[in-house]
């Protein structure tokens, strides 16, 4: 029997006095400024800075960056999304870490939209959740609940059906199991099942356009990098079956996951899991990196 979670009363779901005592007690761990924006603007050098909004919470902080190489006509499009879940570090830094160091190498191939944090407030208080306890990564909707999301949405609108890439970066935590999974029982007024969090690198496809030769690249290019994570012995990966080696698969349009906002015939989300005693912040990094190349390349070789 697990303790109840601190807010909220058991078995109902939370009222806008609990989500708001909720919100009280997060607190800043870390510079969005410092850690992303010193690493963003700089690149303003080699690629086109497109500020797409801010969060209404604070405009003059948590403003919201996309960065676009060269466009050329005739050149597929691919969107590479980073920090949905602003807790997520790795795939925060392992975007800005492939602009720095690897997107020069697609100049002239690819047409790049990478938006390297979705969530800028969730990256400062390390959450999962924006400031009114909303998941981002579930409001990837009409009328979204979430203007990280609908800022997105929006940014992405005029070339919804142009892109023909979309990998979305995130991270499986500890914390998945003690803090947000917990907290989101509660604020569902529902039972918290325990789950086990997968030691190593898996891929979330999209059931209804799998692309099993796409994921299999990937999950090929990051096992040089890092391991990836066996399935449970029930066969799963955090609850869902394991469709091939790292893989599993969501509906990710009915789930309104940020995987799910373009038509792009390949789409993935990678999933690292940082807390590995197996792996490092850095190795955590490179895998992002070595997913995007190698879903870039993967791309460009089956036009």
């Amino acid at each position: 029997m697990t303790a109840p979670y601190p807010i909220g009363t058991p078995g109902s779901p939370w009222n806008d006095a609990d989500k708001q005592a909720w919100f009280k007690v997060q607190t800043v761990k870390r510079s969005y400024q410092d850690e992303v924006l010193s690493r963003v603007l700089p690149l303003s050098a080699d690629f086109e800075l497109v500020n797409y909004g801010a969060l209404s919470i604070d405009a003059g902080r948590f403003p919201l960056y996309a960065l676009k190489n060269q466009w050329q006509p005739g050149l597929p499009l691919a969107l590479v999304t980073g920090g949905v879940h602003g807790y997520e570090t790795s795939g925060v830094q392992g975007a800005l870490d492939f602009l720095h160091q690897d997107a020069k190498d697609y100049k002239g191939k690819v047409n790049l939209l990478v938006v390297p944090c979705v969530s800028p407030w969730g990256y400062e208080i390390i959450n999962r959740w924006n400031p009114k306890a909303v998941d981002p990564n579930r409001s990837f909707v009409e009328n979204s609940p979430s203007e990280e999301s609908a800022a997105l949405l929006k940014l992405v609108a005029p070339h919804q059906s142009d892109f023909v890439l979309h990998i979305d970066l995130h991270e499986t935590t500890d914390t998945d199991e003690t803090e947000f999974r917990p907290a989101l029982a509660a604020r569902d007024g529902k039972d918290y099942e325990p789950d086990v969090i997968p030691d190593g690198f898996y891929l979330v496809g999209d059931s209804d356009n799998p692309q099993e030769a796409f994921q299999k690249a990937i999950i090929d290019a990051v096992e040089k990098v890092t391991h990836i994570a066996p399935p449970d012995e029930k066969g799963n990966i955090i609850g869902s079956p394991v469709v091939q080696h790292g893989v599993i698969n969501y509906p990710v349009k009915k789930l309104g996951l940020c995987a799910g906002i373009t038509d792009a015939t390949y789409t993935t989300t990678t999933e690292v899991y940082p807390d590995s005693p197996k792996a490092t912040a850095e190795e955590c990094n490179a895998a992002q990196v070595a997913a995007i190349r190698a879903a870039l390349d993967f791309m460009l070789a089956n036009r």
